[in-house]
């Protein structure tokens, strides 16, 4: 676990959030922990499956009940704690202290209203402003997210733009009211190459110019190194490692990081197959015993206690953390 410091803006404690089914319970959070300081860009890696969206899902206090409920753990904003308000009190901050971006923006924005009618919206909510002064608001942000003619633009509905423009009205909605924490659920999945780029350049910019923290969930590690200030890798449900993005890539600790990282193409190696880590995430309603990744890992797969006792993340060295009993100074 990174250590508490009075530069956080978001501090999760053993979050578990955990989804009641007829099949049976679904642990799809368990135990995370980590900081994300004022400013900086903490991103959160993993397959799909190891509960990245619902750790964000938990901090908007997004999960829906039933299933799912948050059972144990605490979100701090700024020292405070968010699983304590009321849903009256959270309503405020969403959107004004934190606000999120979705993976797929037609899913996400409303497909009867105009793009205008959605980011003003949000304005006059928040902000306690009159409509006309909401819409020049949301004209000036659809031009700062790089939206050509936002003046026309505005009355437009989200059929009528493209992938990345319904992505960029996403992020005008999201910046709209200034806030502190900018949670980026794969913001570029659907996206090709060049409007990605563009995308994750544009919230750099907009980073700089209003100092928001930005908590990145992605399975992209080509858009972390370039876009990450700290990493948080997951696993099956738990963080298996943590670190500053460069020690991060220069030396993992985790067998699965490693492997993450060998999947990657390298500019001037020829290889004929990219490196492949073997097997399938596990399901969360069966996972293995002891450490998760065992069946997988090319170093624990047949000892002993990796396959009976779960190793705890622990800090192996300053500002660096990790779940493993091969772990390079892990005790």
């Amino acid at each position: 676990m990174m250590k508490q410091d009075n530069g956080n803006l978001l501090s999760i404690r053993k979050l578990s959030t955990h989804f009641f089914t007829e099949q049976g319970v679904v642990k799809s959070v368990q135990d995370v922990s980590f900081d994300l300081h004022a400013g900086k860009t903490l991103a959160v890696v993993g397959e799909s499956g190891c509960g990245k969206s619902v750790t964000a899902l938990s901090v908007m206090r997004l999960i829906p009940w039933p299933p799912g409920k948050i059972v144990e753990g605490d979100i701090l904003l700024n020292g405070k704690s968010l699983l304590r308000l009321s849903e009256g009190r959270m309503r405020q901050i969403r959107g004004n202290d934190i606000a999120m971006i979705f993976q797929e923006p037609m899913t996400s924005l409303n497909p009867v209203f105009t793009v205008g009618n959605q980011i003003t919206e949000a304005i006059v909510l928040h902000r306690k402003v009159s409509v006309r002064q909401a819409r020049q608001q949301a004209i000036e942000m659809m031009r700062k997210v790089g939206i050509a003619d936002p003046h026309r633009r505005i009355d437009e509905y989200p059929h009528q733009m493209s992938g990345g423009m319904r992505q960029r009205v996403m992020i005008a909605m999201a910046l709209s009211c200034s806030p502190k924490l900018l949670i980026a659920d794969e913001p570029t999945t659907a996206l090709d190459v060049t409007i990605q780029a563009q995308i994750l350049e544009l919230l750099r910019q907009l980073q700089a110019d209003v100092g928001m923290s930005i908590l990145l969930i992605t399975h992209d590690l080509g858009v972390v190194a370039e876009n990450a200030d700290d990493v948080v890798v997951m696993y099956a449900s738990r963080i298996v490692e943590s670190a500053a993005v460069r020690p991060l890539f220069e030396k993992p600790l985790h067998p699965y990081t490693q492997g993450l990282l060998r999947s990657l193409p390298m500019l001037g190696e020829r290889k004929e197959r990219l490196d492949v880590i073997g097997g399938a995430v596990p399901s969360p309603l069966q996972f293995p015993s002891g450490c998760k990744f065992h069946p997988r890992c090319p170093v624990g797969k047949d000892d002993r206690r990796c396959q009976t006792v779960e190793p705890p993340l622990k800090e192996v060295s300053p500002g660096r953390c990790a779940a493993c009993w091969y772990a390079e100074g892990y005790e």
